[in-house]
């Protein structure tokens, strides 16, 4: 919910964000590597678009 990685990743993938949001929190209470990936990915991942009409 920091950067909305997993939102992002279960909007993709057609999944519940919540899901996405417990296997991310399992993997990194097992590995540090979770985090590591989270925050990789937060850098690597662009932002959805705006598409909100202005002007109008």
């Amino acid at each position: 919910m920091i950067c909305g990685v997993c939102a992002g990743i279960a909007k993709y993938y057609n999944l519940d964000p919540t899901v996405v949001r417990l296997v991310w929190a399992v993997a990194s209470c097992f590995a540090f590597a979770g985090v590591v990936a989270y925050i990789a990915a937060a850098v690597i991942i662009p932002e959805e678009p705006n598409y909100i009409e202005q002007g109008e």
